[in-house]
């Protein structure tokens, strides 16, 4: 185990840093701009490139990049929201994702508000829509942003600090630990179903309130006693 596991961390590492961190922004990018997000693993890359991180330089620029990727991949997506939002939800890749889940999308947003674009960035489907939702919405762009920079520095920080956490272990402990490996991917694991749970659980939440309408009004927050 240690031996293939070494080949696979030296062979991520032997790509460039500057090429490496710039791929992992880039499908960041893809992911969270329009509809992308549902076909290319933004977070796998990240999860990747972050085994490869060596020493703090590394570390910081990564987490930047990756929270910059974020970044422009929801402006893209609220841009084409504000300007093509109905010809995209009315063309046949619109048709493909389904008016359930536009219409899922509409009414989280709309009874949360911020909290919403908040959480849409943990939750599969919705943190693609969400983005493009709010384009189409009242809502104006430095709110929107305001929500969803906090989520984008939340996301990087967690993902790139598990994966070198998880890579600069396993190096330290690879001579002296013949199971080092094992360790490596229990850490992995770990991260991945705590991360499962979580988006599950945040899904549940984004499946109730999307299933009811609210007024109408993004910019505005629904609370109990409208439920």
């Amino acid at each position: 185990m240690n031996e293939i596991l070494t080949w696979l961390l030296d062979l991520v590492q032997g790509v460039d840093p500057v090429l490496r961190t710039a791929l992992a922004g880039i499908a960041i990018t893809l992911e969270t701009s329009v509809l992308i997000g549902l076909i290319v693993p933004g977070d796998s890359v990240v999860i990747v490139a972050s085994t490869a991180v060596d020493g703090p330089v590394q570390y910081t620029a990564l987490v930047i990049t990756a929270i910059v990727g974020a970044l422009c991949g929801e402006s893209i997506g609220f841009a084409l929201g504000r300007f093509f939002g109905p010809r995209i939800r009315r063309s046949r890749l619109g048709r493909w994702i389904g008016e359930r889940n536009w219409v899922r999308a509409e009414n989280f947003l709309d009874r949360r508000g911020g909290i919403a674009i908040f959480l849409s960035r943990f939750i599969p489907v919705l943190h693609s829509l969400v983005p493009l939702t709010v384009g189409m919405s009242p809502m104006r762009y430095r709110t929107f942003i305001a929500w969803t920079v906090p989520a984008c520095i939340l996301w990087s920080v967690a993902y790139v600090s598990v994966g070198s956490a998880a890579a600069g272990t396993y190096r330290q402990l690879a001579d002296q630990l013949h199971y080092a490996g094992y360790l490596f991917i229990g850490i992995i694991v770990a991260f991945l179903i705590v991360v499962f749970f979580v988006k599950k659980a945040l899904e549940r939440i984004a499946a109730r309130d999307g299933a009811q309408r609210a007024d109408g009004d993004p910019r505005t927050v629904e609370g109990p006693a409208d439920e």
